[in-house]
This record gives structure tokens, sequence and C-alpha cells, in this order.
């Protein structure tokens, strides 16, 4: 990777991606030694969503009673029935 005149890089797409880095996202520089680490910093609110949503995943986990129903079954029972699809 090369410097700009502006001091800025490119970080590479297969790390933007293994990082969660999108526009916007706000990254920091943590020096060790001779190298430098480029970390996700994570907010708070973030932080607590994540972990409100964890929590509800959780709690709902294994609460999904199908009766039995396969999940193309289920599915079309969620549809109803589609006349446009099946004229009878």
């Amino acid at each position: 990777m090369r410097v700009t005149e502006k001091g800025q890089v490119t970080i590479p797409k297969a790390i933007r991606d293994h990082l969660g880095i999108t526009p916007g996202t706000e990254v920091d520089f943590v020096r060790e030694g001779n190298a430098v680490r480029v970390v996700r910093i994570v907010s708070d609110e973030s932080a607590r969503r994540a972990k409100a949503i964890e929590a509800w995943a959780d709690r709902v986990t294994g609460t999904l009673d199908l009766d039995g129903m396969d999940g193309k079954e289920y599915v079309d029972w969620l549809r109803g029935p589609r006349e446009d699809l099946d004229p009878r």
C-alpha cells in the first residue's frame, strides 16, 4: 500500500469485510512495537443494541412450534392461498 500526499491509505476490502468496516465506521490505529493495528470502534449504542438482539434471540430460541410442518409447508401456510398462481 502506498500513503497519499494527504496521509491516506485504502484499507483492503478483505480487511474491511472482516472487521465490518463500512462508510461512516470509526476506526482507530493502535501502536504495537514497530507495527500498527487497525481496530473498529464500536460505540456504546452499537454494543447495547447488539446485546439486546442477542438477548432476544436467546429468549425466543426453540419457541416456534411448526406443528410438524417443514419449511416449505410453513411458508405456504404463512402466505396463504395464491389463486393467481393456482387457479382451480
